[in-house]
């Protein structure tokens, strides 16, 4: 097995954590090669091994980063069909995508080089818009159409598989696999989707009515929504990292991806164990 290692260079504790990384698998004779900012930071960017992040990823048979959240999304995009299965270590703060901490770390790869570790495939998100013919955005959490600067409220239009289902009158709407179940959805009431549950989730933003509840439809469905701002600026932003301006009235169409994002997981910890320690899910302040 071949591990290629990537982290977030501006992440603190990424130096000390990779270096333990290295040591290790030059201690098991395991291949693996480092993404060019992180050994020159390192300092090692002479070491046989080192290319550039993209090479890198095509090269490896598991992805190794180091960050937080927003790590392992743009690590998904830049793996994107391959398939390639990407262990996430924790620099960050919550760290839901990400696996271990530099703690466990150590552990989880001598598990891995054992062969003892499970790979789980996560529902990816494919949109188009009608701003931007031709270009086609994916997303492991969400992709979401909100207001941009103005505090006026937004109609969002939303079909499914061809049927007006219901208007939406707020701030933006959230369509959400199950991984983005607990990101930005979450915030806004949606509900917690098991990772491996083949739904996806739409949410308003902020919704200036009682009636507008968040709407789970199957990962086959086909959702169009048409977005209609007086403003005639909409913001649409795929994982909050992808973002572009359109115009109202503006289309998105959303639909399950042909491929999935592969997440390395424990066999010790299942995603229940994650959820409360996390989000503390289902303390009871009131206990001792």
């Amino acid at each position: 097995m071949r591990f290629g290692i990537i982290g977030n260079i501006e992440k603190e504790g990424l130096r000390e954590t990779v270096g333990r990384l290295l040591d290790l698998l030059d201690r098991s004779n395991a291949e693996y090669c480092l993404e060019e900012h992180l050994a020159d930071l390192l300092g090692v960017s002479q070491k046989a091994g080192t290319v550039d992040m993209q090479e890198c990823i095509v090269g490896s048979d598991m992805i190794v980063a180091f960050g937080g959240d927003g790590t392992i999304l743009v690590t998904a995009r830049r793996v994107g069909s391959r398939g390639t299965p990407i262990l996430g270590v924790n620099l960050g703060k919550l760290g839901f995508l990400a696996e271990v901490t530099p703690e466990e770390m150590e552990k989880a790869i001598g598990d891995i080089l054992a062969r003892r570790y499970l790979v789980q495939d996560r529902l990816v998100l494919e949109g188009t818009t009608s701003a931007h013919p031709g270009n086609v955005y994916h997303g492991v959490n969400d992709m979401v159409v909100e207001k941009s600067r103005s505090p006026r409220v937004i109609s969002v239009d939303t079909y499914i598989d061809g049927v007006f289902a219901v208007r939406y009158r707020g701030d933006g709407l959230i369509i959400s696999t199950p991984t983005g179940s607990t990101a930005y959805a979450l915030s806004n009431g949606g509900p917690i989707v098991t990772p491996t549950t083949q739904v996806i989730g739409i949410t308003p933003i902020s919704p200036h009515t009682l009636s507008g509840r968040p709407l789970i439809v199957s990962d086959t469905s086909t959702i169009r929504v048409v977005v209609h701002s007086q403003t005639e600026e909409i913001l649409f932003s795929s994982d909050g990292q992808i973002e572009e301006f359109l115009t109202s009235p503006a289309e998105l169409i959303v639909r399950k991806a042909d491929y999935s994002v592969r997440l390395v997981k424990r066999t010790d910890r299942s995603y229940f164990d994650v959820l409360r320690a996390k989000l503390l899910w289902g303390q009871d302040p009131r206990s001792g």
